[in-house]
């Protein structure tokens, strides 16, 4: 029997709460739109490739947005170990896409969900304006939520396209 991703709940975050908590609401909700592009799919489909020569793939959406999560999160927020393994780092920067692999799909979607726990942990507490340095450039946690919902909105848009080509479902 093969693996079928599960039906999520979007979360209804506020429209006027304090910044730190709109803008984790707004995060929030675009993490789970694109599990919810996923619902009901299996393990096959997701890794189903758009029409040539692209390489996304929901399952490579996946995969990519893990790694972005631990970038910015993890590794330039909270200062953690670089080494840390990204997927198949010789392939360059569509590493996340290529290598795709079904018998994959369940363990890297629950990748995505506990790096979602790990990122929301390097952030707890903190302000948003706290400051780091990555390529030399001074940024602050303010700019990672932003990054990320800009991020995570570009990317649902293509997992509604990938989503429309496997089985015709469009919307919300």
């Amino acid at each position: 029997m093969t693996w079928t991703a599960p039906e999520v709940e979007r979360p209804e975050g506020s429209l006027v709460a304090p910044e730190p908590e709109l803008l984790a609401g707004y995060l929030d909700f675009y993490r789970t739109t694109l599990l919810h592009k996923c619902a009901g799919l299996t393990a096959e489909q997701l890794a189903e490739r758009a029409t040539p020569p692209s390489n996304l793939s929901l399952l490579g959406l996946i995969r990519h947005l893990t790694k972005v999560e631990r970038i910015w999160f993890r590794i330039h927020f909270a200062g953690g170990d670089k080494a840390e393994p990204v997927f198949a780092p010789e392939l360059g920067k569509d590493a996340d896409f290529e290598l795709i692999d079904p018998a994959r799909a369940r363990s890297e979607y629950e990748g995505l969900i506990a790096e979602w726990a790990l990122s929301d942990k390097a952030a707890e507490g903190r302000s948003l304006d706290e400051q780091f340095t990555f390529s030399g450039e001074v940024s602050s946690l303010r700019m990672i939520y932003l990054h990320l919902i800009g991020e995570y909105a570009r990317h649902c848009g293509h997992a509604d396209l990938l989503r429309e080509q496997i089985d015709g479902v469009t919307g919300a």
